[in-house]
């Protein structure tokens, strides 16, 4: 019973990988949309990394 959650919980963990890239792809529609290519991969980075962070610690526990 065990092995079963513990197994269940590394596949939400790199699930939660995801978000990364994702706010990159987002961030770089945002960019287009503003012409601000760059910036708007960054802050989409930035939310990837922080919503990254919130899923990885919400499956921790």
């Amino acid at each position: 019973m065990e092995e079963q959650e513990i197994k269940e919980k590394k596949d939400k963990r790199g699930i939660s990988a995801l978000f990364i890239p994702a706010g990159l792809f987002i961030g770089m529609g945002i960019g287009f949309l503003t012409d601000k290519l760059v910036p708007g991969m960054y802050i989409g980075l930035g939310v990837g990394f922080v919503l990254f962070i919130i899923f990885f610690l919400s499956v921790k526990k």
